[in-house]
């Protein structure tokens, strides 16, 4: 990391849970840290100097919904992309590209580098993490895995690269639970880590066996149930749609539930004027792109005694910023690298999980076994 972005940002810590091999919880903390933002002139020099160095070095950025919208907006007009992990996933690998700038938290330049070996591949800020990946260390995800042989171990894109390497198969929130009923319909017993409110869900819509890691998500961790249900009875004719990392008794209150592309489809094919979106407030830039005409609303996230209602934002993906970008180009920060055999024993289960998807795209793109109230697959 940059002496330069050191000096202009701003930190803070956030608690998160974390696991140990015997399945007990602790409360760890981690530090993330918010790019000091650009004066309206220098953001444009900036945008320009990345449009400029994206076409000399044969790079391209792939971002996800959550970054900040002028990173995502950059993407896009520079024949990039923005989705979320899954579609960034293929999109990198796919890409003729050299050089990918991946925005976004670190798994997801991770994911890419496993990919695509061959690329070089940087990310504004390589200490962007996340806090299911932070809460399931690779050595207690071994001794926990150890402990249960008889089980085929599912792991969310949201883990390191060293769990990815332990892990029989990778997930993201667009097909977990095609993939989880699969392996249930083959008489196979799971087990699943980190995200415990996602693995629950899917426990539930699949009647899986599944033992799940007690991790969660610090920014869906905190949606209000209690909060939820005043807000909808502000907005009855809302839609309501919620991410599976949410707790139970904010799911319970979805008419969606749903990854980002499942929430996004909603709004766009969805025949209701007002949608209360319970993810990242960043998907709200493109979904405002797209459904220009659609009121959106941020689900609150807070109790009474809390100053704010609604304020999902993920602290590790705002730690994405233009000047970031601009370093990647210009001076090669924040290249990600995933050595050997971590790579290649990684790769093995991110691509059983794109070639299933490949092989089964109409499960990711209707309600399957369980779904209630859903469209779009979880």
């Amino acid at each position: 990391m940059s002496t330069m972005n050191q000096s202009l940002s701003t930190g803070s810590f956030y608690d998160y849970p974390q696991q140990d091999a015997s399945g007990a919880t602790c409360i760890a903390q981690a530090w993330a840290k918010t790019p000091a933002p650009l004066a309206l002139g220098e953001k444009q020099d900036v945008i320009e100097r990345i449009k400029v160095l994206l076409k000399e070095k044969d790079a391209v950025i792939v971002a996800h919904y959550y970054v900040d919208g002028d990173i995502q907006d950059l993407a896009m007009q520079t024949g990039g992309f923005v989705s979320d992990s899954l579609e960034m996933a293929r999109f990198g690998k796919n890409h003729t590209a050299q050089n990918l700038i991946v925005a976004g938290v670190r798994f997801m330049g991770e994911t890419a580098k496993i990919l695509s070996p061959e690329k070089r591949v940087f990310m504004p800020d390589l200490e962007a993490t996340c806090s299911l990946d932070l809460g399931c260390p690779a050595d207690d995800f071994r001794k926990f895995k150890s402990a249960h042989p008889d089980r085929v171990s599912v792991v969310y894109a949201n883990t390191s690269a060293a769990v990815k390497a332990q892990a029989d198969w990778m997930v993201t929130s667009s097909c977990a639970l095609a993939i989880v009923h699969y392996l249930d319909q083959q008489g196979k017993k799971i087990l699943w880590a980190p995200d415990r409110h996602l693995g629950r869900y899917i426990q539930e819509q699949t009647g899986a066996d599944m033992i799940l890691w007690n991790g969660a998500c610090i920014v869906h961790d905190e949606f209000k149930a209690v909060e939820l249900a005043a807000m909808r009875e502000k907005h009855p004719d809302a839609m309501v749609l919620v991410h599976p990392e949410s707790p139970q008794h904010v799911v319970d209150q979805a008419d969606v539930v749903g990854s980002t592309s499942a929430m996004i489809k909603a709004v766009l094919e969805g025949s209701a004027s007002e949608y209360i979106v319970a993810t990242d407030q960043g998907i709200l830039h493109r979904m405002r792109q797209l459904a220009p005409h659609k009121k959106l609303i941020a689900a609150p996230t807070a109790g009474e005694s809390a100053t704010c209602k609604s304020c999902a934002n993920c602290p590790w993906m705002a730690m994405n910023g233009l000047r970031g970008i601009l370093n990647c180009l210009e001076h090669g920060l924040g290249e990600i690298e995933v050595k050997e055999p971590i790579r290649s024993e990684a790769l093995a289960c991110i691509k059983r999980m794109l070639d299933f998807t490949s092989t089964h795209p109409e499960l990711l793109a209707k309600a399957q076994h369980g779904f209630i109230k859903n469209i779009g697959a979880a």
